[in-house]
């Protein structure tokens, strides 16, 4: 099948490359940069030069798309809803990991994301990319948003006890660090080396954009707030819920094992998870706690984001949708050290 992906040069867009030159029914024929249209891929992200030696960005224009069986865009939050109603007739399936299309609710764009949507008509028809909650949805979907880095980690966790009535829907707290990478490639004076290395911080407060979508997964109230950590990749996410009855950590743990096992990428572990032991992975690790004395349930998280968080799941989620396995081209080891 013949690929491109629209916004190529940002991190989310080389790790789509990465893990595509390995695919066994993808080729990638366009790659689309705006600013860097007539660069040599391999030229601006060097550690792509064996996989693509010919492979040159063009601009970002629909007609480069023609006629290909499947797209992914990888652009800013906001031109996805303004680039995608011009494609969807050239081509067979869009995968966008933009947040533009996820939100069911036009009306919580100007709250959450500061303006109306572009293309509101479209967000009935875009189905939700995240496979191991709304698989059923995925296959021939043309349309799919794929879910964020953070609403994965919280939904994964979450949503096989919220499903079960096990917790209460209100008042879930989640907690969350990311990766720099997370937020993106371009040059911000609060990402630079001296400014994240040995430093931890909350930002977001209360009004992160990923909160409505979190939501919107869970079927509950969540109370978000993320961190950024001095690292390049992972997200590390904990989350904190009442219990609707007696339980167990036993009991808890039986519930994300009934809701995993069965699934390639997501493994239920005794001890606490790790982000670097998802590093490169398509894999998410989640555990859980209930702790007696405080009566908390405790659910934990661990992916990278640039991968399942990002590029990895929107592959997943273009495999579901045209019928392929959903395993196809996705790594299950990570890179370690």
């Amino acid at each position: 099948m013949k690929v491109g992906i629209a916004g190529a040069s940002g991190y989310t867009g080389a790790e789509l490359l990465r893990l595509l030159s390995t695919h066994p029914q993808f080729e990638v024929g366009v790659a689309t940069a705006h600013s860097h249209a007539g660069l040599p891929v391999g030229g601006h992200t060097p550690s792509l030069r064996a996989a693509y030696p010919g492979l040159v960005y063009e601009d970002t224009d629909p007609g480069v798309f023609d006629g290909l069986d499947l797209v992914f865009c990888a652009l800013p939050h906001g031109e996805s809803q303004r680039f995608v109603p011009e494609l969807r007739s050239k081509v067979g399936c869009i995968v966008d990991l933009a947040a533009d299309f996820r939100l069911k609710d036009a009306a919580l764009y100007p709250q959450w994301y500061g303006a109306e949507h572009a293309a509101p008509e479209l967000l009935a028809e875009a189905v939700f990319g995240l496979p191991e909650l709304f698989r059923d949805d995925l296959s021939g979907a043309t349309l799919v948003a794929s879910a964020g880095c953070y609403p994965t980690s919280a939904g994964l966790a979450l949503a096989p006890l919220l499903r079960r009535g096990l917790v209460e829907p209100a008042g879930i707290i989640v907690d969350a660090a990311s990766g720099v990478s997370g937020a993106g490639r371009g040059a911000k004076e609060n990402l630079h080396f001296g400014t994240v290395d040995e430093d931890f911080t909350a930002y977001g407060l209360l009004t992160h954009r990923h909160t409505p979508e979190m939501e919107q997964i869970l079927g509950a109230q969540v109370l978000f707030t993320p961190h950024l950590a001095p690292m390049v990749r992972g997200i590390l996410t904990t989350c904190y819920a009442r219990p609707t009855e007696e339980l167990t950590t036993a009991s808890v743990m039986e519930a994300l094992h009934d809701a995993y096992d069965a699934e390639p990428f997501v493994v239920v572990t005794e001890e606490p998870p790790s982000t670097k032991a998802t590093s490169g992975s398509n894999v998410a690790l989640v555990t859980a706690r209930v702790d007696p004395r405080t009566g908390w349930v405790v659910v934990l998280c661990a992916l990278d984001n640039l991968v399942k968080g990002a590029s990895g799941q929107a592959i997943q989620c273009a495999n579901a949708a045209l019928g392929l396995a959903e395993t196809s081209g996705l790594p299950v080891a990570g890179v370690y050290p």
